[in-house]
């Protein structure tokens, strides 16, 4: 089941509406979905390490954008649609000390928060609801969002060929990987806020 899903994701890169689709992932992932976007991006990568560049541009910004949306939501929607989906993930029990952190920590946890495999959701519907400035807010998430991307770019385009060999040997114990990784993620982002 894995290798097909991965053959699936490999030959999708070749596809004109994968770039599309990824770039929609991270939109939406940016604001309300749980899966990042690097489900798309890192194999597409494999398959084309000559366009990792162009992903990481489309990711960002449209993660950018999905971030403007999610702070929307915690700005104008927080009451319905902000504190539901905040309280889907779990984090409905630390929002305001989230908020109080904000106040003293803004910058920080937008640029470090940006980078990690946290939900950065968490971090757009947040920041919306804690009041913090829109324009920092938009600059951060392109340095945070972008620093992320990038320097998955850089690595996929630099040794995607070395890396796509390695995963193809090793298929299950890399997914396995990724996996733990995300889960630490989320149980970090449970229990550091």
């Amino acid at each position: 089941m894995l290798r097909s899903l991965y053959d699936w994701c490999i030959n999708a890169a070749e596809k004109p509406y994968a770039v599309w689709l990824m770039g929609f992932i991270s939109f939406i992932e940016s604001s309300f979905f749980p899966i990042p976007p690097d489900t798309m991006m890192v194999p597409m990568a494999i398959a084309r390490p000559d366009r990792a560049w162009h992903y990481a541009h489309v990711c960002t910004l449209t993660s950018v954008a999905g971030g403007i949306l999610g702070y929307a939501i915690g700005a104008l929607l927080y009451d319905s649609i902000g504190g539901w989906l905040i309280n889907l993930y779990g984090y409905g029990g630390k929002v305001e000390a989230f908020r109080e952190a904000y106040a003293k920590w803004g910058t920080w946890i937008i640029l470090l928060k940006g980078v990690t495999p946290i939900p950065y959701k968490i971090v757009t519907i947040t920041s919306g609801f804690a009041g913090y400035s829109f324009l920092m807010f938009v600059v951060l998430s392109l340095i945070a969002r972008g620093t992320r991307f990038y320097l998955l770019a850089f690595l996929l385009n630099r040794y995607g060929v070395q890396a796509r060999r390695i995963i193809e040997e090793r298929l299950g114990f890399w997914v396995t990987v990724t996996f733990v990784t995300l889960v630490i993620g989320v149980i970090a982002a449970l229990y550091l806020f």
